[in-house]
């Protein structure tokens, strides 16, 4: 028969283990449900951009009556971000929205009495506003992102990550033409 000393270090040793592995669990747990909820926050101001489309849609046909081809691209950009289920699809579809945005708000420039209108005015502000959000949501998802990524590949969280089958996340990265240098002409 064991001393029950032993008995009592074996318990606490165990109990110990446990606990450790339970505080860690939990941890990587709070962390997946961190980056859930940060695409959740990017998610709804997608949504509301999103809404935004079909007004300044309205707002641009009647100034650029001409520029359908620009008008079917933004809508067609709304299709796609519309059908987007996952995270990776979402963010495709932001990207193209966007360029669709830039592109609509440079053919403003053509059109001075459009630019001129409150109602455009409005959605330009509020849709510039809304991409400032949306980077700075990234900012604080890339955040969890990269902290999670990190907690499931050191010791010992590696261990408890594996068990609980963990995967990376995918950082919000910029495009390959968004990082190159900008030519400017004096």
């Amino acid at each position: 028969m064991l001393n029950p000393v032993v008995w009592i270090i074996t318990l606490l040793v165990v109990a110990g283990v446990i606990t450790y592995f339970v505080i860690i669990f939990n941890g990587l747990i709070r962390l997946k449900r961190n980056i859930d909820k940060s695409w959740a926050n990017i998610d709804v101001l997608l949504k509301q951009r999103y809404d935004e489309v079909p007004r300044l849609i309205e707002v641009v046909k009647g100034y650029a009556a001409h520029e359908k081809k620009m008008i079917g691209i933004v809508t067609e950009a709304r299709k796609v971000y519309g059908g987007a289920k996952s995270v990776r699809e979402k963010a495709a579809a932001h990207e193209v929205l966007t360029e669709a945005f830039k592109s609509i708000f440079a053919i403003a420039e053509n059109y001075p009495a459009l630019k001129a209108n409150e109602t455009f005015k409005y959605l330009q502000e509020r849709i510039s506003g809304l991409e400032n959000e949306i980077a700075d949501r990234r900012e604080l998802y890339n955040d969890s992102v990269t902290l999670y990524n990190t907690r499931i590949q050191i010791v010992p969280d590696r261990f408890v990550a594996r068990l609980m089958r963990c995967q990376p996340h995918e950082l919000f990265e910029a495009k390959p033409e968004e990082k190159r240098p900008i030519k400017t002409r004096l």
